[in-house]
């Protein structure tokens, strides 16, 4: 068989192990087409965790693993040439990056938008390095609901950066489509979650021939005015929390803090779905201690022997 055909073949396979996503390193992927990329699948505090001495961040201190960046995910429109962030997490200088050079057409070094899920620090605290003392960047637009805009507005160092113009505040509102370009729709809707200083949404991200659901946080699936069997049902690919795996992580704090459905309950709900809807499922939003960081464990074995994915750093999808 000629090296052409056998490096077309491997191609091939490599995208059906995974399911609908294509899968290849980010150096060699050309996206010509709109699709979303996965720019980490990591809570909040990254992995490894501040303070933490568990075998799961022992070595990564000494070793720093680089695919483990903070939950976040681009969207690229080459037609359009333009491409937008979810999420600006504490690691936001290297997902601009990646954001970039998996937009091949961009020659800048930020995106067309961000938008904002909720006011905890994995979801937001990357604005900070638009601001005078690192970028100083140039009316970036952030896209934020009326609660989250008025807390950039008001409280510092945020509001810095609107009365500096770093960025622009564009305001959404919950179950409104704001049309991003001809090829991108996006539409945030409110979940149930902790939301001390904002609301906390998800996103419908629609591009011409597909539509993502995306909820890195929520409480339990029970807590929301929506079904989310049925929510899955309307999209192609669902990126959802998992925070963790089981409650045995959780003995520290009392579980009713941190209110996330367990991936064991989430597998439990969605177990009699059709193979081709647990085919849609990404876990995401894995805190340091999930198993599911682990491609060796038991836990993602059995993740993935159910049906489910886990979603990994540089995944990209056909929109």
């Amino acid at each position: 068989m000629k090296s052409s055909a056998v490096l077309l073949l491997l191609s091939l396979c490599a995208v059906q192990l995974k399911g609908q996503s294509i899968i290849h390193p980010q150096s060699k992927l050309k996206i010509v087409v709109p699709s979303l990329i996965v720019l980490g699948n990591v809570q909040d505090g990254g992995s490894p965790h501040i303070g933490c001495t568990k075998d799961c961040c022992k070595e990564l201190f000494e070793h720093p693993d680089p695919t483990r960046m903070v939950s976040s995910l681009g969207v690229i429109d080459p037609e359009n040439k333009m491409n937008w962030l979810f999420d600006a997490t504490p690691n936001l200088p290297f997902q601009f990056k990646k954001l970039k050079k998996a937009s091949e057409f961009s020659s800048k070094e930020v995106p067309d938008g961000i938008f904002l899920t909720h006011a905890h620090i994995g979801h937001y605290a990357g604005l900070m390095y638009l601001g005078r003392e690192a970028m100083n960047a140039k009316q970036v637009p952030v896209y934020a609901m009326p609660k989250m805009k008025s807390f950039l507005e008001h409280n510092g160092p945020w509001s810095q950066l609107v009365s500096l113009n770093n960025i622009s505040i564009r305001p959404i509102q919950d179950e409104q489509v704001n049309v991003l370009s001809s090829q991108i729709k996006v539409k945030a809707f409110k979940v149930p979650h902790r939301d001390e200083f904002s609301e906390t949404v998800g996103y419908l991200i629609e591009g011409p021939h597909k539509k993502v659901l995306f909820i890195p946080d929520i409480d339990k699936w029970s807590k929301w005015n929506k079904n989310i069997v049925e929510e899955i049902g309307k999209v192609d690919y669902a990126f959802i929390d998992a925070t963790f795996y089981s409650a045995a992580e959780m003995n520290n704090r009392p579980i009713s803090e941190i209110p996330h459905p367990l991936v064991v309950e989430s597998m439990e709900l969605f177990k009699d779905l059709p193979a081709k809807e647990k085919d849609k499922i990404y876990f995401i939003h894995l805190n340091h201690t999930n198993p599911l960081l682990n491609p060796e464990s038991s836990q993602t074995k059995t993740v993935l022997k159910n049906g489910f994915h886990i979603a990994s750093f540089e995944d990209v999808f056909e929109l």
